[in-house]
Order: structure tokens, then sequence, then C-alpha cells
């Protein structure tokens, strides 16, 4: 897998699919998988059995994995999908830049 310049904390708009369009947060980046976790898309219904004391026995809503190649980082000045690319700051800090409008991305 290429770098993953999706990263933990990012706000991510969903580019194809029946989630098409909506935006979230990622929770959690799989590299080798190549997939992420985002906040409240790609939920499903999951029957589950009852975990001892912790977890009670039904269905719960779960949010699965999606491919990192239907994401797409959103730019912090116009809120619309971009393309991303590195760049080493004088300092030697090394930060992403949208492609779109030149902004730096937030990080967390």
């Amino acid at each position: 897998m290429t770098l993953a310049r999706i990263k933990k904390g990012d706000d991510v708009i969903v580019l194809t699919g029946k989630e098409r369009g909506k935006r979230g947060v990622v929770r959690q980046v799989m590299p080798k998988e190549g997939k992420a976790l985002v906040q409240d898309i790609n939920i499903s219904k999951r029957h589950m059995k009852p975990g001892g004391t912790a977890r009670q026995a039904g269905i719960v809503d779960k949010e699965q994995p999606i491919k990192l190649s239907n994401l797409a980082l959103v730019d912090p000045k116009t809120s619309k999908p971009t393309r991303v690319r590195s760049r080493t700051l004088t300092n030697g800090r090394k930060v992403r830049i949208a492609i779109a409008s030149g902004e730096q991305m937030a990080r967390e």
C-alpha cells in the first residue's frame, strides 16, 4: 500500500458508495488493509451475544471499515474534497498541504 495521507482525527468526505457525500472524522486507520473507520459512516447492524457482564445481547449498530480510496480529505478553506501533498518547512517539520487551496492541513 502506498503512503496513507489520511490520519486519525482528520475530517474526510466519502467519494463513492451508498454513503457518498457524507462527512465524518477518522477514528482509526488500518494502512495494511487500506481501510479506515469513520465516525457515523458505513454503519451496519450486528446481532451480538451477551459478553459476560460488560455487554447486553441484542442488535447493535457497528461502524464498518471503508476503503481509503473512497475517502478524501476536506479542504480547511473551502470545505470541499481535496488531494494533499507533503512539504517540509524550514524548521524541518513535514506538513500536509491541500492542493486546491494551498492551506496547511490542521494537525490534531
